[in-house]
């Protein structure tokens, strides 16, 4: 398993400082914003050719909404997340990191047809057969975040994202298990994640109080532990806030996980 940090923690006044500093720290990768990345493509590609530090994820980034009840809102979203798996790819990214839906339901419940949640269900399978195929053209995958309860009504738990994949029987579309949303929704992270196996694809570190790992109460060994045994080897970034200096606190946290991937 490899150590990766989001851009927005890392101290530097470019991104070359910035993957520069992610190094000194022991970091072994970064986790662009998805943000108008496409116009950022020549900056990453020339920064990432100095440095040891690799690419590791695409975080959201779309504009509209996948399960928008506007089409212009849900196309415009599709056309943006085929455009960052597209730079994923180049990057040699894992992939992009999609949260399908924030908030509450944007379209009606038509029980007793179909309760809005079910709804969004299969429209965003529909949605999805046609982007896990750019996904698998250009060498990328989706990974579908599920999300606690206080920021999105749709896909909480890791196997509601399994679900998703299974129906869409694809390898351009996987999950990622973020451990902040986990320690709210999961009864048993270590079980969650043996559940979830091998869609996991990639994952996300901050403690109980969404602070940097080792400053709340989540078991972070257990769970390593847990993604060792079910076979993970890719990234895990850092999606965190950090109470201090980051030049501090940054190296603190790479030995502090490190000893908890220790066995």
């Amino acid at each position: 398993m490899k150590l990766s940090c989001q851009e927005g923690m890392v101290p530097g006044g470019s991104l070359s400082e910035k993957l520069d500093n992610l190094a000194r720290y022991g970091f072994d990768a970064i986790e662009l914003g998805g943000a108008k990345l496409w116009e950022r493509e020549k900056e990453v590609v020339k920064a990432l050719g100095g440095s040891s530090i690799k690419v590791s994820t695409i975080c959201i980034g779309m504009r509209g909404c996948l399960l928008s009840s506007e089409k212009t809102e849900r196309d415009l979203a599709v056309a943006d997340l085929k455009r960052l798996l597209e730079l994923a790819a180049h990057f040699g990214a894992v992939g992009v990191i999609v949260v399908p839906i924030f908030g509450s339901p944007q379209i009606p419940d038509l029980s007793p047809l179909n309760d809005a949640v079910g709804l969004e269900r299969d429209l965003l399978v529909e949605i999805l057969h046609d982007v896990t195929e750019h996904a698998e053209k250009v060498g990328s995958v989706i990974l579908l975040e599920p999300l606690n309860r206080y920021e999105t009504h749709f896909m909480n738990r890791l196997e509601q994202a399994v679900e998703i994949c299974q129906r869409l029987n694809s390898s351009g579309t996987q999950i990622m298990a973020d451990f902040f949303h986990m320690n709210i929704e999961e009864a048993d992270i270590p079980a969650a994640i043996e559940k979830a196996g091998k869609y996991i694809y990639h994952v996300h570190l901050a403690d109980s109080n969404r602070l940097v790992p080792g400053y709340g109460h989540t078991g972070f060994k257990a769970g390593f532990a847990a993604l060792k045994k079910v076979g993970f080897d890719k990234y895990m970034a850092l999606e965190c806030g950090i109470p201090g200096d980051p030049e501090i606190e940054l190296p603190r946290c790479v030995q502090f996980l490190k000893a908890q991937m220790s066995d």
